[in-house]
């Protein structure tokens, strides 16, 4: 058979028709694959342009490009109601995604389902249970040790129904889907919230609960909200220090960590031509700390670029006939427009304590100063799956021969985290690993490590007021080291280079010069290096675990036993009566993202233990009657303690409770565990969503509603045994709005 692109123009020249239409010919003859590991399940581009054509005939209205991607995947284009921010789509994702400790209790769900097989395409990455302490090595192998269990777990669920299994070592879930799953077009859903980090290879790529993955592999249609679209137009062109990452570290400044919500932060304009594919990936990886729905940028030569490096040069001719669908229609409409020159774009730096704080490099070290931050900096991180490309190792790594030329090493500690062991491989055998390590670098090992607070840090005592720069995405208070008194900055890895090697917050790599080993003075000279490897990528070990064409005779164990895994029984079913009377567990202050509800670090051991993990309830969520963390009255006793323990203590008292919510509820990648914690400890219990006056937060601002609290009550449905949740707002008798929650 001919190549597939000399069909292509073969049937072009014939049929004298669009491109579109000639692969919409060839889609089922070509039968491109959706990746490498899965040849027999195939891109269906033909389909996406079926419901998009429907859409649009209905709508009469140009599209959105994040429009024509998620209608593109309606269940019932024909007759699905859409109204942005308003209706709900029900919709047919293209794959499935899990990183490692949010798969146990996904896996646990499905087992419970009593299906043999998953229905779409799914795998489980291994990159959240490796703890930072050594290096690289050691880590991985004291990993693999005390998470045994766990990783047995999900490997042999894994082969017995169908998904794929990315061992411990392999990388970080974003980097690996980035490498071999994602493509232009793909709706893909993942249960982590930087899943959007598809978006710089055009895809629309959402972070979910657990739930919402069993369902979508279970083969039931996914809910979601219609979303919102934001246009951010890009102008000019990046050049000098100014990477990818401050544009994000830009929009974030505009819109705050609430201004994405409900909504898809879409990029167009002629500046997106200047910014490669994975820096596309960064930009739309760190739109999670918006709160936006996700982030996606149209296909265009550095994306085929990438595709064709990683690989995949099949899926980049596919697309290229397919452009039409991947880009936005000319005159579509954004619910807001945000424009950005990067011509004009400086160096910024985030924080700290939030990812929203925007300064510009050049006036961080003034202001640290006068709101009393140390300028001196404790630890420089680079890598997580924000920044840990071949390119971002690049950068940082010309810095660093700048420096090591002149006799200069970092003056603070330095880590180096790569994105996955393609990257790991690769930066190896073109010598960046070892300029960085030669820097004072310890490269740890591909795995989200410190950037999710899997870090053993011993350079400070819990309390210690200090300060560390990351190219992370999140620097909530505690997230990285659990210590509140770490001021955390989030920035480019080149900009953490530079910070690391002068040692402080004062320095600006655009200005200020350094003093080398010889004494002479120099500046740091910004770095330009290229975006892909010249040769082809290095894939290193191979680290996936295929599953069997035949699983009748796998077996999955789960001891009784266990602290680690714990089978599922169902919530006891709703007695038909309102809940009322409730008893206030706490109200929290500010935001309440998934962060607060369920920490990470220490507690990601017991992701698949929905008891033992229960122990961390709301233990970062501010409490408004005493302004501390974890620190709850309770009610009987009147005596002050954790809100875990005090929950425990009215469950075994009889005493229902209600949690009242802030800002920012239920955001982050810990959705499930945030949902079924609250579940756990009550009697009966409830998730529970936040609720003030007025006006009332997110999910009912939008609504225009205006509650005079505590006018509301709570009822929960008879499918409560399945995690979903509907809440009622009452004004005075009458019902006047209902939610239903995850």
């Amino acid at each position: 058979m001919a190549p597939y692109s000399l069909l292509v123009t073969r049937l072009q020249k014939a049929l004298s028709v669009r491109q579109y239409h000639v692969a919409s010919v060839l889609c089922q003859r070509a039968k491109v694959a959706m990746s490498h590991f899965e040849p027999n399940d195939y891109i269906r581009f033909d389909l996406l342009e079926k419901n998009i054509n429907i859409v649009r005939k209905r709508l009469n209205r140009p599209l959105t490009l994040s429009e024509k991607i998620v209608y593109g995947h309606l269940d019932d284009p024909a007759n699905q109601e859409i109204e942005r921010g308003k209706t709900y789509l029900r919709l047919r994702p293209d794959r499935v995604a899990m990183q490692d400790a949010t798969a146990q209790m996904a896996m646990l769900q499905f087992i419970s389902s009593g299906l043999p097989k998953v229905a779409v395409p799914s795998t489980i990455h291994c990159d959240h249970l490796i703890e930072a302490q050594l290096g690289g090595e050691k880590d991985l192998r004291r990993a693999k040790d005390i998470n045994q269990e766990v990783y047995n777990f999900l490997a042999t669920a894994g082969a017995k129904y169908g998904v794929g299994f990315w061992r411990p070592g392999s990388g970080i879930i974003h980097q690996i889907i980035l490498e071999n799953y994602a493509y232009p077009g793909v709706l893909l859903i993942g249960t982590d919230s930087h899943t959007p980090n598809g978006g710089g290879l055009g895809g629309i790529c959402i972070g979910v609960g657990g739930a919402d993955a069993v369902d979508v592999m279970a083969g039931i249609p996914w809910e979601l909200k219609c979303p919102k679209v934001i246009g951010v137009k890009l102008t000019g062109s990046l050049s000098g220090w100014t990477s990818p990452k401050d544009v994000i570290l830009k929009v974030a400044g505009i819109l705050t960590v609430k201004g994405g919500t409900g909504a898809i932060v879409e990029y167009h304009g002629p500046g997106i031509d200047s910014i490669s594919c994975t820096g596309m990936a960064t930009i739309c990886n760190m739109g999670a700390e918006i709160g936006a729905t996700t982030s996606v940028f149209p296909y265009n030569h550095r994306m085929k670029k990438y595709l064709n490096k990683t690989g995949r040069a099949d899926i980049a001719i596919l697309a290229d006939e397919f452009k039409d669908h991947l880009v936005p229609d000319p005159g579509c409409h954004y619910d807001q427009l945000i424009e950005i020159n990067l011509s004009e774009l400086k160096p910024h730096i985030n924080g700290p304590f939030t990812p929203d704080l925007a300064h510009p490099v050049a006036e961080v070290g003034t202001v640290a100063e006068k709101e009393g931050w140390p300028v001196d900096i404790r630890v420089g991180l680079i890598g997580s799956c924000t920044n840990s490309s071949y390119e971002d190792m690049g950068r940082s790594a010309a810095v660093a021969k700048q420096a090591l030329a002149h006799g200069l090493k970092c003056k603070s500690q330095f880590t180096i985290t790569p994105g996955s062991e393609q990257i790991r491989a690769t930066i190896e055998r073109d010598g960046y690993a070892q300029i960085l390590r030669d820097v004072g670098g310890i490269v740890l090992a591909n795995a989200c490590g410190p950037c999710i607070g899997q870090w053993d840090r011993k350079d400070i005592k819990k309390g210690e007021k200090n300060t560390i720069v990351t190219s992370y995405n999140r620097n909530f208070t505690g997230r990285n080291d659990a210590n509140p008194e770490t001021h955390a900055f989030v920035t480019s890895p080149e900009i953490v280079t530079a910070l690391a090697i002068a040692g402080t917050l004062k320095f600006n790599p655009e200005t200020d010069f350094l003093t080398g080993k010889d004494g002479k003075k120099f500046k740091l000279e910004a770095p330009d290096v290229d975006e892909l490897p010249r040769a082809e990528f290095d894939p290193g070990q191979d680290t996936y675990q295929h599953p069997p064409k035949d699983s009748s005779g796998q077996r999955v164990d789960v001891s009784p036993t266990s602290q680690r895994l714990q089978l599922l029984e169902p919530f006891d079913k709703w007695d038909g009566k309102d809940l009322e009377d409730l008893q206030i567990l706490i109200k929290v202050k500010g935001k309440c993202t998934t962060d607060h509800i369920s920490a990470a670090g220490p507690w990601l051991k017991f992701r698949g233990h929905l008891d033992n993990i229960s122990n961390n309830l709301l233990i970062g969520a501010i409490n408004i009657e005493n302004g501390k963390a974890n620190s709850v009255r309770n009610a009987v006793t009147q005596e002050f303690g954790p809100v875990p323990d005090t929950a425990r203590y009215y469950k075994k008292n009889g005493i229902r409770w209600v949690v009242i919510g802030d800002e920012n509820y239920g955001e982050g990648s810990s959705r499930e565990h945030a949902a079924l914690e609250p579940r756990h400890p009550w009697l009966p219990s409830e998730m529970v969503w936040p609720v003030s006056s007025p006006p009332l937060p997110w999910p009912w601002s939008d609504q225009g509603l205006n509650v005079s609290a505590p006018a509301f009550r709570f009822q929960f449905g008879s499918d409560l045994e399945q995690l979903h949740a509907t809440v009622f707002i009452f004004d005075d008798k009458t019902p006047i709005q209902s939610f239903t929650s995850v």
